[in-house]
């Protein structure tokens, strides 16, 4: 019943916008479906590295250190802001490359955009921290049952951003178009953007 529970939770989680869905729609709006996957392989190998990190209590580290916790935060800000003005660059220059031109270089830079923003994200480590433990019935081997809880919350988010990602290649045709194109190019990087403004102002 708890892992149901669980289920449902990380179902709610995963639709809820934020710094790995505009990611991940970003590259799959440059680049194409293998893009898009390859954004959401790194984003998910950096939830499990955050869900290992907070059952083997590595998570409480960072949150007992302020300094670290502002250094993450701020790291993690430069990069939304810099892949945001890469965005809005890309929109003043012309519409991104058609997706038929992804290669294994833009698959690679899409992973490490993906894992990049999900480790440089102090937030995603408390989230994880308070996020996991809830669901650990009484009894239970806390490590081990933390660990089997992030693989399920990283195959809960596989197939939730792959159903994303192909409604998004489903709609190729209109969004491909120059025009449009250039239009997610500039709401993408003034979304970026606007996350990174708020990971820096925001309190914990």
């Amino acid at each position: 019943m708890y892992l149901l529970a669980f289920v449902g939770a990380c179902v709610l989680v995963a639709m809820v916008p934020g710094v790995s869905t505009a990611i991940i729609l970003r590259q799959t709006l440059r680049s194409g479906r293998g893009s898009g996957m390859a954004a959401t392989l790194g984003n998910e190998t950096g939830i499990l590295l955050w869900g290992l990190a907070a059952a083997f209590g590595l998570s409480a580290l960072l949150v007992a250190s302020q300094l670290a916790y502002d250094v993450m935060r701020v790291i993690g800000a430069v990069v939304l802001v810099v892949m945001g003005a890469q965005s809005l660059w890309q929109a003043r220059r012309g519409a991104a490359p058609p997706p038929e031109v992804a290669t294994a270089a833009n698959w690679r830079g899409s992973y490490l955009a993906g894992v990049g923003t999900c480790v440089a994200n102090p937030k995603a480590a408390v989230f994880a921290m308070s996020f996991l433990p809830q669901f650990v019935p009484a009894g239970h081997n806390v490590p081990v049952t933390l660990v089997t809880l992030a693989v399920v919350w990283v195959l809960v988010d596989l197939l939730w951003y792959g159903l994303l990602i192909w409604a998004v290649a489903k709609a190729k045709d209109w969004l491909g178009r120059p025009a449009v194109r250039r239009r997610l190019e500039q709401l993408s990087g003034v979304v970026l953007i606007g996350l990174g403004v708020r990971l820096v102002v925001e309190s914990r």
